[in-house]
């Protein structure tokens, strides 16, 4: 899948979506960890799909993740999940790797079909099978790493995230400290935006490193950052206006999710893109597109 970029226009919008509630009408909340920790995904083998070159390990899928796993000497996988609704998450795994990948759409019935490359863009099928995923907390999918958003305890993402507030600081400000941090630490990278290639993945440490990135890169590092501070946070990809677009969701214990470019002034909500507002001259028009609706779509949840 090809991300494409949006010059400064809408580099990066901080997105945030009202929800909370489950179908029995009781509110889930996230999990409480004290101290903070980073969670890491396991691959125990207690419960598997497939055999080599592509093993599914499915032994915590309650946590709402699976680890692909391929052992192939120069092949690509490539996994396809789909949810109740039909959405189809596509994921590749490059030879002698693995990835975690993320039952995005929550709890509920997967169908997962696995093939592996013959040439080029040709694939064939592996196996197919049919996932019932109950998950232990309807937040998981958002806690944890994945191939979109890849951290681990000793990724400098993960640690700046810790270090940059106290572990008892509201879940607001750590929200305030790491978007603000991204933000002003970061510029759009033009040369990658017109280079980007299909299949391009951000890579947390040297977007942090580098100080530079697309809207795709932005949108991940921030996702990070905030999983590390045990916020909730979804990465989004869809569409700002026709052109393809990343963007973030964050849950705010209090708020629950919070959807649209917001600030958050110690009182009230008001709409923000700081990235578009420090690089356009019409702040009127900017807030306009923003706090529009109908000019975001999303396709995908990472």
């Amino acid at each position: 899948m090809r991300i494409f970029h949006i010059r400064p226009f809408i580099a990066f919008i901080l997105i945030f979506l009202l929800t909370g509630c489950s179908s029995s009408g009781k509110k889930e909340e996230p999990p409480v960890y004290s101290p903070l920790q980073v969670l890491v995904p396991e691959a125990p083998g207690k419960k598997t799909l497939g055999a080599s070159p592509l093993i599914l390990d499915i032994s915590n899928v309650d946590q709402g993740y699976l680890t692909a796993v391929s052992d192939s000497d120069s092949q690509k996988m490539n996994i396809q999940l789909t949810d109740k609704d039909g959405t189809v998450y596509s994921y590749f795994v490059s030879p002698k790797e693995s990835a975690v990948i993320p039952f995005s759409s929550g709890s509920g019935t997967y169908q997962v079909c696995c093939y592996q490359q013959i040439d080029g863009s040709q694939y064939a099928a592996l196996f197919a099978d049919t996932l019932e995923v109950s998950l232990e907390n309807e937040f998981l999918p958002f806690l944890y790493p994945n191939q979109y958003v890849n951290f681990t305890p000793d990724s400098d993402s993960s640690k700046l995230a810790l270090s940059m507030i106290s572990e008892d600081a509201s879940d607001v400000d750590a929200l305030q400290a790491i978007y603000n941090y991204v933000t002003r630490n970061l510029t759009y990278d033009y040369e990658l935006a017109d280079t980007v290639e299909s299949g391009y993945l951000p890579d947390v440490d040297a977007t942090l490193k580098s100080g530079r990135g697309i809207c795709f890169d932005y949108a991940a590092l921030t996702t990070a950052m905030l999983r590390a501070r045990d916020i909730p946070c979804k990465l989004q990809i869809g569409y700002a206006g026709t052109v393809k677009h990343a963007w973030i969701s964050v849950y705010i214990r209090s708020k629950g999710w919070v959807d649209k470019a917001v600030e958050f002034s110690g009182e009230s909500w008001s709409r923000m893109d700081p990235t578009f507002d420090s690089n356009s001259e019409d702040k009127k028009g900017i807030q306009q597109y923003i706090g529009d609706d109908d000019n975001y779509s999303v396709q995908f949840t990472r």
